[in-house]
């Protein structure tokens, strides 16, 4: 198997990070002479080439963490600087301040969370690579260990006793994880370079890459509005606002954040790999044959299996980035009702997001998952609703706890949504009501049923009915209507977690 390059940074054909790991290491030299099946050289000579070129890595700039950090934001800016990374003019910063500004204002009547104290930033594209670098560390650091520690331990265990003894008793774990180290390295900052060359803002993955900045990149603005035959002023504007409203959104809710981001550490701690499936497919392959191992490589022999453990997180995540770009679609369409051409706007970002771009998808499969928001219109649709029932003040409340957060089966129908969990969000005066009902004997059981339990327990079942179906849980009883279902909330509040399923 020869040595090859890496593919060009356009995204053509990408390899596999492991692909290159192999090749590297192995090279040509490892491939002659004696070799175990798979590929793995038994030679002592090609042993000790081997040996050399791992020992040639680790020296150009090994380190213990499972990502060489150093190495990936040089490639990334290396990447970015490629693609053209001209400097912001004081004229394109004038731009995004006034813009921002704006945004602002318009963004005021239409949220409860108010202004952060935060200054608008217009950033070039290194700027943008170095201000989130410190996020995809937290982002990425989970997946990496996972990942390098997966393969490194399944490598070692499938080691024959002639390279151990070959290797004189050396770690050849902990030269695998290195080597790992690196090369995650170098992909990560080909995909962050390259996603520096597409996004607009520091929210525009859907969650702020920069703690307590806002920020837009007018050079990706400038090649985003190319070709859309809209003022460059309306596309800057639109832009700015859907920033803003990120931000404030993260800001009124400062858990969210670190809930995003614990998200994506569950679903790495589940990362394994499939070593029965390496195996099955190791023994059909002619070490000598480059063609057959490089297909089996792009089969994602090496890529992570996911667990349901990992599905059902992976399911909680894009319910929750489904949720932010939602609400953000939301207050940006009734805060943009000034810019003549925002409903096409709204509609690219909206497709913008649910596809995502190259360098976006590329980023995905690096770490084992894509940061889609799949539901995002039934999402929109949702907080639409609840704000035409409760108003802007309520719907924005729910963003106080992961827990009051809607699910799946909430955004499918956001009616029962409002029966299931109405008081929830409800007013003091409907609070009020409700006790007052309660305390005067207004809810009854059935007829020859307990009433005092029906009093302490109702709104326990009324909830459960509405769990299993509001309609048998209100035609059971005489005089208890979908009104009292609603209103007999009140135990649900101890648990909003444990709203109904589907």
């Amino acid at each position: 198997m020869s040595s090859n390059p890496p593919r060009d940074e356009n995204g053509d054909n990408p390899k596999d990070p492991f692909q290159e790991m192999f090749e590297r290491l192995l090279g040509s030299q490892g491939m002659s002479g004696e070799n175990m099946p798979g590929g793995m050289p038994v030679n002592p000579q090609a042993m000790s080439m081997m040996f050399q070129q791992i020992q040639s890595m680790m020296s150009s700039g090994g380190t213990d963490e499972p990502v060489n950090w150093e190495l990936a934001r040089n490639h990334a800016r290396q990447v970015a600087s490629q693609k053209g990374d001209p400097s912001v003019t004081s004229k394109q910063k004038g731009a995004v301040d006034d813009a921002m500004k704006l945004a602002e204002l318009w963004l005021t009547p239409n949220t409860a969370f108010v202004e952060p104290n935060t200054l608008p930033a217009a950033w070039s594209r290194a700027e943008w690579i170095e201000a989130t670098a410190e996020t995809w560390k937290e982002m990425t650091t989970p997946v990496a260990a996972s990942v390098t520690k997966a393969m490194s331990e399944a490598m070692t265990k499938q080691l024959p006793p002639e390279l151990s003894q070959a290797m004189g008793g050396a770690d050849l774990s902990g030269m695998l994880s290195g080597a790992g180290s690196m090369l995650f390295g170098m992909q990560l900052g080909q995909a962050v370079g390259a996603l520096s060359c597409e996004v607009v803002s520091s929210t525009d993955v859907g969650l702020p890459l920069s703690k307590d900045h806002s920020a837009l990149v007018p050079s990706n603005v400038a090649e985003f509005s190319e070709g859309l035959e809209l003022p460059a002023s309306d596309v800057m504007l639109y832009l700015a606002i859907r920033e803003a409203a990120h931000i404030r959104l993260f800001h009124g809710a400062p858990w969210l954040r670190d809930h995003v981001l614990g998200l994506i550490t569950s679903f790495a701690a589940g990362i394994h790999i499939d070593m029965d499936r390496i195996e099955t497919i190791a023994q059909d392959l002619d070490p000598m044959d480059p063609s057959g191992i490089q297909d089996a490589l792009a089969s994602g022999v090496f890529s992570p299996q996911m667990t349901p453990e990992q599905e059902a997180t992976l399911a909680r995540l894009e319910t929750v980035l489904a949720l932010i770009e939602g609400w953000v679609t939301r207050v940006t369409v009734a805060s943009t009702g000034n810019i003549p051409s925002a409903a096409a706007l709204t509609e690219m970002m909206s497709r913008r997001r649910a596809e995502g771009g190259p360098a976006e998808r590329t980023f995905g499969s690096l770490v084992g998952l894509e940061l889609r928001p799949r539901r995002m219109r039934e999402a929109a649709a949702f907080w639409e609703y609840v704000e035409s029932k409760r108003g802007i003040d309520e719907r924005d409340g729910l963003w106080e706890s992961a827990e009051l957060l809607p699910t799946n089966e909430d955004l499918d129908d956001p009616e029962g949504f409002e029966q299931r969990r109405g008081l929830l969000t409800a007013s003091d005066d409907e609070m009020d009501a409700a006790l007052a009902k309660l305390l005067s004997g207004g809810y009854e059981g059935p007829e020859g049923g307990d009433t005092a339990g029906s009093k302490d327990s109702g709104s326990t079942s009324s909830d459960s009915g509405a769990s299993d179906g509001s309609g048998e849980a209100n035609e059971s009883g005489d005089s208890t209507g979908s009104g009292d279902s609603t209103d007999s909330g009140d135990d649900s509040r101890e648990g909003p977690g444990d709203s109904p399923k589907a």
